[in-house]
């Protein structure tokens, strides 16, 4: 895999231009959609995450800022394949089984 630095100390990008948390397998977007989905602090992304430090944190959320309209962009692809994969999946009898007791029918 290609890495390329960027100005953001703790960010680089992959061959696929994917902003990472240096040292991790975390991609930006993942650390903001856990903060935009549970209201969190860069303090308690920490907490969740103890193996970011608060660096790399505030650095992935610096990013994010500079480049909001891309990767909110790039989340809502995602999100879309997602849902695409999601109604091509036959479902399991698992899934019919849960549907059924939480009165999804």
């Amino acid at each position: 895999m290609i890495i390329v630095e960027t100005r953001y100390e703790h960010i680089v990008l992959t061959q696929e231009q994917t902003p990472l948390i240096v040292g991790t397998t975390m991609k930006v977007i993942e650390l903001v959609l856990e903060k935009q989905a549970n209201g969190w602090s860069a303090e308690e992304l920490h907490f969740q995450f103890p193996y970011l430090s608060l660096g790399q944190i505030y650095s992935a959320l610096a990013y994010y800022a500079d480049h909001q309209e891309e990767l909110d962009q790039d989340i809502k692809q995602r999100l879309a394949l997602v849902d695409q994969i999601r109604t091509q999946t036959p479902q399991t009898t698992l899934h019919e089984r849960i549907r059924i007791q939480r009165g999804l029918f």
